[in-house]
């Protein structure tokens, strides 16, 4: 049978046992023949890993392809995914880390429409933003001007465009605060089946659009992982899920993929939502005495969890999850809140029934969502005294988070068992090509991988300094050796230079400590300024500094901007609830958890922040760490996460 015959193949083949072979020869045909004659020049890297991964998609296996820098992986797994698609009928999901990469891929000019172009496919691709990007009319209709002055300008700014958009993306109106933008953004308690506009609303235009793509869905990982949590029970419900039926799955950054799927399968406690749904029932006129009495009973079981949670919290400056002490009080303020909220929802029901006019229906869906997300998290977090659950307290609102631990289970049961294609592709998936650890991280048993090396030259580009003197170790108290030689790294560079800390606190010694040296460049904080901002005054001011934590991974500085990287410590990892519960089970299974986990961690995270120094075949610069490396027991995790070949000297 002819490919001819279906929509638009790009390739012949006789049946599906011959398309694997016709698919590699079409590959090797683009990246040999058809795009040099566009200018692009021929990368056996790049080659090399699009026929792994076409080999590994053709045999429907769960696969990590590890490409370098300056490989081109994203021409590399498109060719693959959009043919994948084709034969089997339904499209392959792309999901990227941001939404800035997902504009890369799939806006005007991106990646696939300039594949599309050169090699005449008509390649239908189609984004799938978060939903949360998106105006929701019930909202909208009970939006109440705020009095404040300036936020007022704003809200008038807003409703103009509410008035006027098409789409009701938050693209549109990029400069609308978060604040702003919540209390008009769809989020999981809305009401949709009562709501008027159902089913003509922006977000449901928006579903409409990419679930008829062909070829590919360009999605982040939040809502692939909100579609593949909730796919099985809306399908039994008889809902259509977020995303259609797919015939493969590729994670663009694959390592960044386990926080995002914690997230969408956990279940957030805002204190605040359940005091305001309280206090307005307790307000109600001619609401029945029981409600009123289980809605006081409820609010005062909630205070006093939260009350018991911030006293049960474990400070940590380098993450916004804070761990939790699991103790019995805390146990038993978790039960009486879970009994009240039961209380509660039974006499809403009641109250619903009997009194409808008390209660519209709008808002009593609401909080009977609220109150049904708000008892299984706790129902969670107490089974077996909190054995079964990762917890945490987030720094930024106070909420609490409740996960399940067997996330690797869940991905096992809901993904990896599917027959289903899976890639995570990424630069930073192995340390010395040992992909174990992230395979454990993930629960996937038999993956195959390969890796590709950057086509950089690493020892004629890079150069790397480790320090041996055991002083070095104490680097919290920022000694004054330390301090001089950091100053001496600056001056010698002249500036354009990258320092990255483990936290805020770490930073704000250093810029104390080098108060006392002139510098005739600017130093950029990271708390000074927005992170985009700071990163794109850092490229512009060709001689800066920039310091800060949150730069190891995500920013892009080619040419001069950058010579030099300073790692001012090793990342080890902090004490994060999501860390914390893979030692936890690597103490189950009898192994060492700094072995198993905060080595691998640490050089992953390690191999990031290398990463940001050469981002062309020009670049060049160096990398010092100001931590003993040699003969130390991480020498051999730090080595293999430094430039291939790069040249290693001591000072």
């Amino acid at each position: 049978m002819s490919a001819l015959t279906r929509t638009k193949m790009p390739f012949e083949y006789l049946n599906k046992n011959d398309f694997p072979a016709k698919l590699v020869k079409w590959i090797g045909e683009v990246f040999y023949d058809i795009l040099p004659k566009h200018g692009y020049e021929i990368r056996e890297e790049q080659i090399y890993a699009a026929f792994q991964l076409a080999d590994a998609v053709c045999k429907q296996k769960i696969h990590f392809t590890e490409a370098g820098l300056g490989i081109g992986k994203t021409f590399a797994y498109l060719l693959t995914a959009v043919a994948y698609g084709r034969l089997k009928e339904k499209p392959v999901i792309i999901a990227c880390a941001s939404t800035a990469l997902q504009e890369q891929l799939a806006g005007a000019q991106g990646d696939i429409e300039t594949l599309s172009r050169l090699l005449d496919l008509g390649i239908d691709g189609r984004m799938a933003k978060d939903p949360r990007q998106y105006v929701c009319d019930l909202k909208v209709n009970r939006l109440e001007k705020p009095l404040d002055e300036q936020k007022s300008h704003v809200f008038d700014d807003l409703i103009r465009w509410i008035d006027q958009t098409k789409k009701g993306e938050r693209s549109e109106m990029p400069n609308i605060p978060d604040e702003i933008w919540s209390q008009i953004s769809w989020d999981e308690t809305m009401p949709c089946d009562s709501c008027s506009s159902r089913g003509f609303c922006k977000l449901i235009k928006a579903r409409r659009h990419y679930r008829s793509a062909k070829d590919l869905i360009v999605c982040d990982h939040g809502v692939f992982f909100d579609d593949l949590w909730t796919r099985e029970e809306l399908v039994m419900d008889g809902k259509s899920p977020l995303l259609p039926a797919y015939s493969a799955v590729i994670f663009d950054e694959g390592h960044k993929v386990i926080l995002p799927a914690a997230m969408r399968v956990g279940r957030q406690i805002v204190e605040e939502e359940i005091d305001g749904m309280t206090s307005f029932m307790e307000q109600l006129q001619g609401a029945r005495t029981s409600l009123l009495s289980a809605a006081v009973a409820t609010s005062d079981a909630n205070s006093e969890f939260f009350k018991v949670l911030n006293q049960s919290t474990i400070q940590e400056e380098r993450t916004n999850r804070l761990a939790v002490r699991i103790n019995s009080e805390l146990l038993e303020a978790a039960d009486i809140l879970r009994h009240s909220l039961d209380t509660l929802y039974w006499e809403l029901q009641n109250e619903q029934g009997l009194h409808s006019l008390t209660l519209s229906a709008t808002r009593f869906q609401i909080y009977e969502a609220r109150v049904e997300r708000t008892t299984t998290a706790l129902y969670c977090f107490c089974a077996r005294k909190g054995g079964d659950a990762i917890v945490w307290v987030d720094q930024t609102d106070g909420s609490f988070w409740v996960v399940p631990r067997n996330l690797g289970k869940l991905l096992r049961e809901n993904l990896f068992t599917k027959k289903l294609p899976v890639v995570f592709s990424s630069a930073t998936l192995s340390i010395g090509g040992d992909f174990s650890y992230f395979a454990r991280s993930i629960g996937a048993t038999e993956p195959s991988s390969s890796t590709v090396e950057s086509p950089f030259d690493f020892l004629k580009q890079v150069t790397v300094y480790l320090f041996e003197h055991s002083s070095a170790l104490d680097r919290e108290n920022c000694p004054p050796q330390a301090l001089m030689q950091l100053a001496s790294l600056l001056k010698q560079s002249e500036g354009r230079a990258l320092v990255l800390t483990n936290s805020l606190s770490e930073m704000g010694k250093i810029r104390v400590g080098l108060r006392e040296y002139q510098f005739p460049f600017n130093i950029l904080w990271e708390d000074e300024a927005e992170r985009g901002y700071l990163v794109r005054r850092f490229r512009e001011d060709v001689s800066s500094v920039l310091v800060g934590h949150e730069f190891w991974e995500g920013i892009d500085i080619p040419g001069q901007a950058l010579s030099q990287i300073v790692i001012w410590q090793l990342p080890f990892p902090p004490r994060d609830p999501l860390i914390e519960a893979r030692r936890r089970e690597a103490k189950e299974q009898g192994l060492d958890p700094i072995i198993e986990v905060d080595y691998p961690e640490m050089g992953l995270k390690l191999k990031q922040g290398c990463g940001r120094l050469i981002r062309s075949k020009e670049d060049k610069g160096t990398i010092t760490i100001l931590e003993p490396v040699l003969g130390m027991p991480w020498e051999k995790v730090v080595m293999e996460a430094l430039p291939a070949g790069a040249k290693v000297q001591t000072f």
